[in-house]
Protein backbone atom coordinates (compact mmCIF):
# COMPACT_ATOMS: atom_id res chain seq x y z
CA UNK A 1 0.00 0.00 0.00
CA UNK A 2 1.54 3.30 -0.97
CA UNK A 3 1.07 6.91 0.53
CA UNK A 4 -1.54 7.74 -1.42
CA UNK A 5 -3.60 4.52 -0.04
CA UNK A 6 -3.13 5.02 3.26
CA UNK A 7 -4.20 8.16 2.82
CA UNK A 8 -7.07 7.37 1.72
CA UNK A 9 -7.63 4.10 3.89
CA UNK A 10 -7.57 6.19 7.05
CA UNK A 11 -10.53 8.17 5.34
CA UNK A 12 -12.82 5.07 5.92
CA UNK A 13 -15.89 5.53 7.71
CA UNK A 14 -15.52 9.65 8.06
CA UNK A 15 -17.84 11.49 6.64
CA UNK A 16 -17.30 11.84 2.56
CA UNK A 17 -16.95 15.09 0.63
CA UNK A 18 -18.20 14.03 -2.61
CA UNK A 19 -16.98 16.80 -4.59
CA UNK A 20 -13.55 16.63 -3.49
CA UNK A 21 -13.58 12.78 -3.22
CA UNK A 22 -14.25 12.80 -7.11
CA UNK A 23 -11.82 15.44 -7.98
CA UNK A 24 -9.21 13.80 -6.05
CA UNK A 25 -9.63 10.53 -7.09
CA UNK A 26 -9.54 11.72 -10.94
CA UNK A 27 -5.91 13.11 -9.95
CA UNK A 28 -5.34 9.83 -8.33
CA UNK A 29 -6.51 7.98 -11.61
CA UNK A 30 -4.22 10.29 -13.55
CA UNK A 31 -1.46 9.80 -11.47
CA UNK A 32 -1.58 5.75 -11.30
CA UNK A 33 -2.09 5.18 -15.47
CA UNK A 34 -0.48 8.19 -17.25
CA UNK A 35 -1.38 7.72 -20.88
CA UNK A 36 -1.17 3.76 -20.46
CA UNK A 37 -4.90 2.08 -20.69
CA UNK A 38 -7.48 1.03 -18.72
CA UNK A 39 -9.88 -2.54 -19.65
CA UNK A 40 -12.47 -1.98 -16.61
CA UNK A 41 -14.57 -5.37 -15.63
CA UNK A 42 -18.47 -4.19 -16.17
CA UNK A 43 -20.71 -5.32 -14.42
CA UNK A 44 -23.52 -3.37 -14.83
CA UNK A 45 -23.36 -3.08 -10.55
CA UNK A 46 -23.54 0.22 -9.01
CA UNK A 47 -19.77 -0.20 -8.02
CA UNK A 48 -18.28 -1.01 -11.35
CA UNK A 49 -20.68 1.84 -13.02
CA UNK A 50 -19.24 4.46 -10.93
CA UNK A 51 -15.69 3.28 -11.45
CA UNK A 52 -16.93 3.34 -15.49
CA UNK A 53 -17.83 7.17 -15.23
CA UNK A 54 -14.77 8.08 -12.60
CA UNK A 55 -12.36 6.38 -15.14
CA UNK A 56 -14.05 8.26 -18.21
CA UNK A 57 -13.48 11.13 -16.93
CA UNK A 58 -9.91 10.73 -15.78
CA UNK A 59 -8.93 9.23 -19.03
CA UNK A 60 -11.42 9.17 -21.25
CA UNK A 61 -10.44 7.03 -24.86
CA UNK A 62 -8.06 5.20 -22.59
CA UNK A 63 -10.67 3.17 -21.18
CA UNK A 64 -12.59 0.37 -22.27
CA UNK A 65 -15.30 -1.30 -20.29
CA UNK A 66 -16.00 -5.04 -21.33
CA UNK A 67 -19.45 -6.48 -20.07
CA UNK A 68 -19.07 -10.02 -19.60
CA UNK A 69 -22.75 -11.73 -19.97
CA UNK A 70 -21.69 -14.88 -17.89
CA UNK A 71 -24.75 -16.54 -18.10
CA UNK A 72 -25.64 -15.58 -14.33
CA UNK A 73 -27.07 -12.10 -14.86
CA UNK A 74 -30.17 -10.91 -13.93
CA UNK A 75 -33.52 -10.67 -16.65
CA UNK A 76 -32.83 -8.15 -19.46
CA UNK A 77 -29.37 -6.88 -17.44
CA UNK A 78 -27.45 -6.54 -20.47
CA UNK A 79 -29.83 -4.79 -22.33
CA UNK A 80 -30.10 -2.16 -19.95
CA UNK A 81 -26.06 -1.78 -19.09
CA UNK A 82 -25.87 -0.89 -22.85
CA UNK A 83 -28.16 1.47 -23.41
CA UNK A 84 -26.64 3.58 -20.23
CA UNK A 85 -23.26 3.62 -20.70
CA UNK A 86 -23.19 3.37 -24.59
CA UNK A 87 -25.98 5.88 -25.12
CA UNK A 88 -25.75 8.17 -22.21
CA UNK A 89 -22.45 8.70 -21.76
CA UNK A 90 -20.82 7.51 -24.75
CA UNK A 91 -18.53 5.16 -23.23
CA UNK A 92 -16.24 2.58 -25.44
CA UNK A 93 -18.07 -0.97 -24.19
CA UNK A 94 -17.22 -4.00 -25.91
CA UNK A 95 -19.80 -6.94 -24.95
CA UNK A 96 -19.05 -10.75 -24.96
CA UNK A 97 -21.58 -13.46 -24.61
CA UNK A 98 -19.52 -16.46 -22.59
CA UNK A 99 -22.50 -17.95 -20.97
CA UNK A 100 -21.54 -21.26 -22.34
CA UNK A 101 -17.86 -21.49 -21.52
CA UNK A 102 -18.21 -19.98 -17.59
CA UNK A 103 -21.31 -22.94 -17.41
CA UNK A 104 -18.79 -25.74 -19.15
CA UNK A 105 -16.09 -24.38 -16.85
CA UNK A 106 -17.82 -24.31 -13.70
CA UNK A 107 -19.50 -27.60 -14.52
CA UNK A 108 -19.26 -30.42 -11.42
CA UNK A 109 -18.25 -27.27 -9.19
CA UNK A 110 -20.86 -27.21 -5.60
CA UNK A 111 -18.43 -25.50 -3.31
CA UNK A 112 -19.49 -22.22 -2.89
CA UNK A 113 -15.82 -21.05 -2.54
CA UNK A 114 -14.45 -22.82 -5.49
CA UNK A 115 -17.52 -21.51 -7.40
CA UNK A 116 -16.30 -17.99 -6.94
CA UNK A 117 -13.03 -18.14 -7.39
CA UNK A 118 -13.57 -20.58 -10.58
CA UNK A 119 -15.85 -17.92 -12.12
CA UNK A 120 -13.10 -14.82 -10.66
CA UNK A 121 -10.52 -16.55 -12.27
CA UNK A 122 -12.36 -17.02 -15.66
CA UNK A 123 -13.07 -13.46 -15.83
CA UNK A 124 -9.66 -12.57 -15.87
CA UNK A 125 -9.19 -14.68 -18.69
CA UNK A 126 -11.75 -12.82 -20.73
CA UNK A 127 -10.23 -9.71 -20.10
CA UNK A 128 -6.87 -10.78 -21.03
CA UNK A 129 -7.96 -11.97 -24.27
CA UNK A 130 -9.79 -9.09 -25.03
CA UNK A 131 -6.84 -7.07 -24.30
CA UNK A 132 -5.05 -8.72 -26.61
CA UNK A 133 -7.34 -8.14 -28.84
CA UNK A 134 -7.27 -4.85 -28.52
CA UNK A 135 -3.40 -4.54 -28.23
CA UNK A 136 -1.68 -3.21 -25.21
CA UNK A 137 -3.92 -2.10 -22.11
CA UNK A 138 -1.70 -2.05 -18.92
CA UNK A 139 -4.52 -1.79 -16.31
CA UNK A 140 -7.46 -3.85 -15.23
CA UNK A 141 -10.09 -1.60 -13.57
CA UNK A 142 -12.36 -2.91 -10.96
CA UNK A 143 -14.96 -1.99 -9.01
CA UNK A 144 -14.23 -3.52 -5.49
CA UNK A 145 -16.08 -1.74 -2.49
CA UNK A 146 -14.53 -1.37 1.30
CA UNK A 147 -17.09 -4.18 2.42
CA UNK A 148 -15.04 -6.47 0.08
CA UNK A 149 -11.83 -6.40 1.20
CA UNK A 150 -13.30 -6.90 4.69
CA UNK A 151 -14.83 -9.66 4.18
CA UNK A 152 -12.21 -11.39 1.70
CA UNK A 153 -10.00 -11.17 5.21
CA UNK A 154 -7.95 -8.46 3.84
CA UNK A 155 -5.78 -5.94 5.64
CA UNK A 156 -6.08 -8.17 9.00
CA UNK A 157 -9.36 -8.84 8.92
CA UNK A 158 -11.13 -12.50 9.34
CA UNK A 159 -12.52 -14.13 6.24
CA UNK A 160 -15.97 -14.19 5.47
CA UNK A 161 -15.72 -15.46 1.72
CA UNK A 162 -13.26 -14.69 -1.06
CA UNK A 163 -15.05 -12.06 -3.08
CA UNK A 164 -14.32 -12.61 -6.66
CA UNK A 165 -12.50 -9.47 -6.79
CA UNK A 166 -10.39 -9.69 -3.94
CA UNK A 167 -9.53 -13.13 -3.15
CA UNK A 168 -11.50 -14.83 -6.01
CA UNK A 169 -8.59 -13.07 -8.54
CA UNK A 170 -5.61 -16.07 -9.89
CA UNK A 171 -2.05 -14.73 -9.01
CA UNK A 172 -1.02 -14.31 -12.68
CA UNK A 173 -3.07 -11.60 -13.70
CA UNK A 174 -1.99 -10.43 -17.38
CA UNK A 175 -1.61 -6.66 -16.26
CA UNK A 176 0.63 -4.23 -15.09
CA UNK A 177 -1.88 -3.83 -12.35
CA UNK A 178 -5.34 -2.92 -11.15
CA UNK A 179 -7.29 0.33 -10.68
CA UNK A 180 -10.14 0.48 -7.65
CA UNK A 181 -11.73 3.75 -7.63
CA UNK A 182 -13.85 3.19 -4.98
CA UNK A 183 -12.07 0.45 -2.98
CA UNK A 184 -12.21 2.36 0.12
CA UNK A 185 -15.98 3.30 0.16
CA UNK A 186 -18.98 1.91 1.40
CA UNK A 187 -22.02 1.14 -0.56
CA UNK A 188 -23.94 4.49 0.65
CA UNK A 189 -21.06 6.79 -0.56
CA UNK A 190 -20.51 4.83 -3.83
CA UNK A 191 -24.31 6.12 -4.58
CA UNK A 192 -23.43 9.54 -3.17
CA UNK A 193 -20.81 9.39 -5.80
CA UNK A 194 -22.82 8.14 -8.49
CA UNK A 195 -25.40 11.02 -8.50
CA UNK A 196 -22.94 13.69 -8.10
CA UNK A 197 -21.64 11.94 -11.72
CA UNK A 198 -24.80 12.39 -13.16
CA UNK A 199 -25.65 8.23 -13.10
CA UNK A 200 -29.39 7.78 -13.58
CA UNK A 201 -31.06 7.30 -10.34
CA UNK A 202 -32.55 3.79 -11.40
CA UNK A 203 -28.95 2.79 -12.21
CA UNK A 204 -27.51 5.01 -8.62
CA UNK A 205 -29.99 3.25 -6.62
CA UNK A 206 -29.70 -0.15 -7.79
CA UNK A 207 -29.70 -2.64 -5.46
CA UNK A 208 -26.36 -4.67 -5.45
CA UNK A 209 -25.60 -7.77 -7.82
CA UNK A 210 -22.46 -9.82 -7.12
CA UNK A 211 -19.55 -10.36 -9.41
CA UNK A 212 -21.03 -13.52 -10.07
CA UNK A 213 -23.98 -12.89 -10.72
CA UNK A 214 -26.93 -15.18 -9.70
CA UNK A 215 -23.81 -18.10 -9.27
CA UNK A 216 -23.91 -17.76 -5.71
CA UNK A 217 -27.16 -17.49 -5.47
CA UNK A 218 -27.81 -20.49 -7.47
CA UNK A 219 -26.51 -23.29 -4.80
CA UNK A 220 -24.99 -26.60 -6.27
CA UNK A 221 -23.93 -26.89 -9.47
CA UNK A 222 -24.50 -24.43 -11.85
CA UNK A 223 -27.18 -25.21 -15.10
CA UNK A 224 -28.58 -23.29 -17.86
CA UNK A 225 -32.00 -24.72 -17.08
CA UNK A 226 -31.08 -23.79 -12.58
CA UNK A 227 -30.17 -20.43 -13.86
CA UNK A 228 -33.32 -19.83 -16.10
CA UNK A 229 -35.86 -20.72 -12.97
CA UNK A 230 -33.94 -18.25 -10.78
CA UNK A 231 -34.13 -15.57 -13.38
CA UNK A 232 -37.56 -15.75 -14.03
CA UNK A 233 -38.46 -15.89 -10.23
CA UNK A 234 -36.19 -13.58 -9.12
CA UNK A 235 -37.86 -11.26 -11.91
CA UNK A 236 -40.92 -11.67 -10.28
CA UNK A 237 -39.83 -11.10 -6.81
CA UNK A 238 -38.60 -7.69 -7.41
CA UNK A 239 -41.30 -6.57 -9.93
CA UNK A 240 -43.69 -7.35 -7.63
CA UNK A 241 -41.38 -5.26 -4.44
CA UNK A 242 -41.20 -2.46 -7.19
CA UNK A 243 -45.29 -2.43 -7.60
CA UNK A 244 -46.14 -2.51 -3.89
CA UNK A 245 -43.69 0.26 -3.15
CA UNK A 246 -41.54 -2.01 -0.93
CA UNK A 247 -38.47 -1.63 -2.92
CA UNK A 248 -38.28 1.63 -0.89
CA UNK A 249 -37.71 0.07 2.30
CA UNK A 250 -35.17 -2.86 1.20
CA UNK A 251 -31.61 -2.34 0.07
CA UNK A 252 -31.18 -5.54 -1.32
CA UNK A 253 -34.11 -8.16 -2.46
CA UNK A 254 -33.54 -11.19 -4.60
CA UNK A 255 -34.39 -14.54 -5.24
CA UNK A 256 -32.49 -17.99 -4.34
CA UNK A 257 -32.52 -21.14 -6.22
CA UNK A 258 -31.87 -23.54 -3.33
CA UNK A 259 -31.25 -26.49 -5.32
CA UNK A 260 -33.56 -28.47 -2.75
CA UNK A 261 -37.03 -30.00 -4.64
CA UNK A 262 -39.91 -30.78 -3.43
CA UNK A 263 -43.66 -32.69 -4.62
CA UNK A 264 -46.28 -29.85 -5.61
CA UNK A 265 -49.30 -29.87 -7.45
CA UNK A 266 -50.06 -27.58 -10.90
CA UNK A 267 -53.19 -28.17 -12.95
CA UNK A 268 -54.04 -30.98 -10.23
CA UNK A 269 -50.89 -33.36 -11.20
CA UNK A 270 -48.05 -33.98 -9.03
CA UNK A 271 -44.82 -32.05 -9.78
CA UNK A 272 -41.29 -32.51 -8.24
CA UNK A 273 -39.52 -28.80 -8.76
CA UNK A 274 -36.97 -26.76 -6.97
CA UNK A 275 -37.20 -24.64 -3.73
CA UNK A 276 -37.25 -20.94 -4.20
CA UNK A 277 -36.26 -18.49 -1.08
CA UNK A 278 -37.01 -15.00 -1.46
CA UNK A 279 -34.56 -12.47 0.66
CA UNK A 280 -35.28 -8.78 1.66
CA UNK A 281 -32.62 -6.72 3.75
CA UNK A 282 -32.11 -3.33 5.01
CA UNK A 283 -28.99 -1.77 5.65
CA UNK A 284 -26.52 1.28 4.97
CA UNK A 285 -23.17 -0.23 5.19
CA UNK A 286 -23.54 -3.41 3.62
CA UNK A 287 -21.44 -4.87 6.44
CA UNK A 288 -24.61 -5.62 8.91
CA UNK A 289 -27.70 -5.94 7.46
CA UNK A 290 -31.28 -6.25 9.10
CA UNK A 291 -34.59 -8.36 7.29
CA UNK A 292 -37.35 -5.89 6.11
CA UNK A 293 -40.58 -6.99 7.63
CA UNK A 294 -42.28 -7.79 4.33
CA UNK A 295 -46.04 -8.11 4.68
CA UNK A 296 -47.38 -11.49 5.04
CA UNK A 297 -50.18 -11.45 2.58
CA UNK A 298 -47.31 -9.90 -0.07
CA UNK A 299 -44.81 -12.99 0.88
CA UNK A 300 -47.86 -15.42 -0.04
CA UNK A 301 -48.75 -13.66 -2.95
CA UNK A 302 -45.45 -14.02 -4.75
CA UNK A 303 -45.19 -17.14 -3.80
CA UNK A 304 -48.33 -18.32 -4.97
CA UNK A 305 -47.14 -16.32 -8.33
CA UNK A 306 -43.38 -18.40 -8.52
CA UNK A 307 -44.74 -21.08 -7.88
CA UNK A 308 -47.35 -20.96 -10.63
CA UNK A 309 -45.94 -19.53 -12.99
CA UNK A 310 -42.45 -20.62 -13.44
CA UNK A 311 -42.06 -23.49 -14.84
CA UNK A 312 -39.57 -25.95 -12.75
CA UNK A 313 -40.36 -24.16 -9.58
CA UNK A 314 -42.77 -25.48 -6.64
CA UNK A 315 -41.80 -23.98 -3.60
CA UNK A 316 -41.46 -20.65 -1.61
CA UNK A 317 -39.68 -20.19 1.49
CA UNK A 318 -38.59 -16.48 2.90
CA UNK A 319 -35.37 -15.85 4.26
CA UNK A 320 -35.50 -13.94 7.52
CA UNK A 321 -32.04 -13.95 9.18
CA UNK A 322 -29.88 -10.87 9.79
CA UNK A 323 -26.02 -10.17 8.80
CA UNK A 324 -24.34 -11.53 11.28
CA UNK A 325 -24.81 -14.51 11.28
CA UNK A 326 -25.91 -14.88 8.00
CA UNK A 327 -24.18 -13.27 4.98
CA UNK A 328 -26.46 -10.90 2.63
CA UNK A 329 -25.95 -13.98 -0.26
CA UNK A 330 -26.52 -18.02 0.23
CA UNK A 331 -23.03 -18.48 -1.42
Amino acid sequence: MNQSEKERAAKVGKTLNVKAYIRSEIEAIRAQVGDKKVLLAMSGGVDSSVCAVLLHKAIGKNLTCVFVDHGCMRLNEAKEVKKVFKGKFGINLIQIDAEKRFLDKAKGITDPELKRKCIGGEFIRVFEEEAKKLGRIEFLGQGTIYPDIIESGVGGHKAVKAHHNVGGLPKDIGFEGLVEPVKYLYKDEVRKVGKALGIPDFMVQRQPFPGPGLAVRCLGELTKEKLDILRQADFIFRDEMHKAGLDKKAQQFFAINTNVKSVGVKNGARTFGYVIAIRAISTSQFVKAGVVPLPFAFVTKVAEKIATKVKGANRVVWDITPKPPATIEWE
